[in-house]
């Protein structure tokens, strides 16, 4: 079944014109199923299966000017599936951003699964680091939600901040990956004497510093005070 939401003249046209459809998943996640609308390019748009498909479905052909047509791939749909989870790899669709969304999207697409980056440290990889209001915008309307993981950024002070499923769920979906939520809410960064460099504290370096040798920091700049240097791995924004 192809969903075809009611067209007005011009937008019959376009889909007598159109060469095909999308494909249309309902899969499972972490937080509950979702519809996942996939192009030639990867997946575009992934929301919460709480309305109609055909809601979905319509909202999919505005955004993408295309249709969609239930996929009957399994494989296809353990894939996604698993990219869902953060347990799998699957092509993104994200052309219809504008260029900085697309280049936050991208820094955000490679934040590590167990770790946490501010929204300034977001923007400053991104190229724009006065942009940090702006990044949180992006985070807020980012249609792959999971596959990119805007879960993983959190606010300048290391509190979780909001989240499109909502902040609780924000909270379960970082601690499922074993993130210390009520830690980095507290100190998100820190460092140790012996080699004199401060981390983002879910950095894979920072969980590696023995206790004894744990110095945690509100803010880069304190670190930076107290006379470390940043890691060179989690790069942490000063």
């Amino acid at each position: 079944m192809v969903f075809s939401p009611p067209l007005d003249a011009g937008d019959v046209v376009e889909s007598i014109l159109e060469s095909g459809t999308d494909a249309l998943l309902l899969c499972p996640s972490p937080v509950g199923e979702v519809f996942v609308g996939l192009g030639r390019g990867g997946v575009r748009l992934v929301r919460r299966a709480d309305v109609p498909a055909e809601e979905f479905a319509a909202c999919y052909r505005r955004r993408f000017g295309r249709l969609l047509r239930w996929a009957d791939d399994a494989r296809l749909g353990r894939m996604v599936s698993a990219a869902l989870a953060g347990e799998g790899v699957v092509p993104v669709d994200i052309s219809h951003t504008t260029s900085f969304q697309r280049r936050v999207l991208e820094v955000v697409s490679g934040i590590p699964r167990g770790e946490v980056r501010p929204y300034s440290w977001v923007a400053r990889e991104a190229g724009s680091p006065r942009a940090t209001r702006a990044v949180g915008n992006v985070m807020a309307s980012n249609p792959v939600p999971l596959i990119i993981p805007c879960h993983r950024v959190v606010r300048n002070d290391g509190s979780t901040g909001n989240y499109a499923f909502g902040s609780p769920i924000k909270v379960r979906l970082l601690e499922d990956e074993g993130v210390p939520v009520s830690e980095i809410s507290r100190t998100p960064y820190v460092a140790t004497p012996t080699t004199g460099v401060f981390c983002h504290a879910t950095c894979h370096h920072a969980r590696r510093i023995k206790p004894e040798n744990r110095r945690p920091f509100r803010s880069a700049q304190e670190a930076v005070a107290a006379g470390y240097r940043p890691c060179r791995v989690c790069r942490p924004a000063v």
